[in-house]
């Protein structure tokens, strides 16, 4: 099954990746190449949304790895919402990623980004 990947600005820092299909060795370079063209030095954050992701293979972990290491050298952050129960059960396994940066929704992220900012304007 193919990949299908929607790219979206919420803001100029924000990058937004809805992954539809199957995240496997065929398809992980399609998200590699979505990665590179649209991520540009002023991205601080890439949110992936999986709501509709069916399957993702080591192939796939690895990319989400190059980007969660790609965003910590620019000092960015990486955000997982909408995790299908299949695609997280992977996430809790293999423990890839940590539980601060898997949201249920994009209202939750929306929600804890909120908060975090708020704390540093009143620093």
């Amino acid at each position: 099954m193919a990949l299908q990947i929607l790219a979206s600005n919420s803001n100029s820092d924000t990058l937004c990746l809805s992954l539809d299909g199957q995240l496997d060795t065929l398809t992980a370079s399609d998200l590699e190449k979505s990665l590179q063209s649209n991520l540009n030095q002023d991205i601080q954050t890439i949110i992936f949304d999986l709501q509709n992701l069916s399957f993702v293979s080591s192939a796939g972990l690895r990319v989400f790895a190059k980007a969660r290491k790609i965003m910590k050298s620019k000092e960015g952050k990486v955000f997982f919402t909408n995790l299908t129960p299949q695609v997280r059960k992977v996430f809790d396994i293999v423990k890839a990623v940590p539980l601060s940066e898997v949201f249920a929704s994009i209202e939750e992220l929306d929600a804890y980004l909120t908060v975090m900012q708020s704390n540093v304007e009143s620093d």
